[in-house]
């Protein structure tokens, strides 16, 4: 069988699946995974929250713009829906009470959010502790998404559309001659495309650095959640999403457990990440200080890299010094929200240059997507 195709992706999480998806049906795709099955790193461990009024405000209108495709997507995408009702509020403390009117002035038109009482705040959250609370605000837009369901759909689509995938296939040398890229694999097999689109997560400037290009900056940001055992009193099925304002922080349902990290960002190199017990830890203390609960036992711990260049914005284009490499990275802790709206965009710019009518209705600048930027 022929390695050779139109376009090579590199990285199989949600974001490589979603462009290669798009990919596939105007010409014949490649998709290389390091690891043995895709989605091991970042896309198997989200939070699985949709969240509108999260990140700058590029990442919010291309969220917007994918929630569109995850409420109505392709008959044979799924079986069942992508996203469903769940809220989440955000508590400050004394001390931080001037947080809740930034929120609010930041949140988008579209999805406002709503100041509501201490009292009411207690009542949609039993757990927390009333001493904890200054001020909180609801945002009524947010709902649980199926990370699953959306990676395994575009997985599913690219198959469907004639896109090859490769596991357990970590790329080794990227040079390009004649034309067109050639890649060699850890498997010893070579691959070869006109364009080549560099989707490896917390490994896109390692990638880059195999085609001789200069870095996006990427730093890769190691996260810890925990789950412990849930409380029907203390946390009934219609709990929101719970997170603490001043130090982003937060506990949220877990099929019928919850979840619970402090929302870090600790810097790390490119790595299968794993929990440390000093970060469970102190969790652990959060949730004991803020809420009701009393954790008795961590039934289970996992700990994911979310890449952020400077700005925290997602890197999308060509590379202006290497012809058909194509950058898609930086998606930080969006990249499911984000993968609908960008597997479309990229199509657009890798095909002729163009973008979706619907990302420029919504102000979609591509200057704050450019590689370029992240090395001015």
């Amino acid at each position: 069988m022929s390695n050779s195709s139109d376009f090579l992706v590199i990285g199989a999480g949600v974001s490589g699946a979603a462009v290669g998806a798009e990919l596939a049906e105007i010409g014949s795709v490649t998709l290389l995974e390091m690891e043995e099955r895709p989605g091991y790193h970042s896309s198997g461990r989200s939070a699985a929250l949709y969240t509108p009024n999260y990140g700058p405000a590029v990442v919010r209108a291309i969220i917007g713009a994918s929630a569109e495709f995850y409420r109505q997507p392709m008959e044979g995408f799924t079986d069942h829906a992508l996203l469903t009702p769940r809220q989440a509020m955000s508590f400050v403390p004394a001390g931080s009470e001037a947080k809740i009117d930034e929120f609010i002035a930041a949140a988008t038109p579209a999805t406002p959010l709503q100041e509501i009482s201490v009292d009411q705040a207690c009542k949609l959250a039993p757990l927390l502790k009333r001493e904890a609370v200054a001020r909180a605000v609801l945002d009524p837009h947010v709902m649980d998404m199926d990370a699953g369901a959306i990676h395994q759909g575009f997985l599913k689509l690219f198959k469907h559309r004639g896109g090859r995938t490769f596991t357990d296939r970590r790329v080794t040398a990227l040079e390009r001659t004649a034309g067109r890229w050639h890649a060699e694999s850890s498997s010893g097999e070579r691959f070869d495309a006109r364009i080549v689109i560099n989707a490896g997560g917390a490994w896109a400037d390692e990638i880059g650095q195999l085609a001789g290009l200069k870095p996006i900056n990427l730093t890769p940001m190691r996260r810890t959640a925990i789950i412990i055992a849930g409380d029907p009193t203390l946390a009934p099925p219609s709990l929101p999403a719970v997170d603490d304002g001043a130090t982003e922080a937060y506990v949220k349902p877990d099929a019928g457990r919850l979840m619970a990290s402090l929302g870090d960002a600790t810097p790390s190199a490119p790595c299968d990440a794993q929990p440390e017990d000093l970060d469970m830890a102190m969790i652990v203390d959060w949730l004991e200080r803020n809420t009701h609960l009393t954790v008795r036992r961590i039934e289970h711990s996992w700990a994911g890299l979310r890449s952020f260049v400077p700005d925290h914005c997602p890197v999308v284009g060509f590379d202006r010094d290497a012809e058909g490499f194509f950058w898609l990275a930086g998606q930080g802790g969006y990249g499911i929200m984000l993968s609908a709206a960008l597997g479309r965009l990229s199509r657009g710019l890798i095909a002729d240059g163009s973008m979706p009518p619907d990302l420029i209705a919504r102000g979609v600048d591509l200057a704050a997507l450019a590689p370029e930027r992240c090395r001015t």
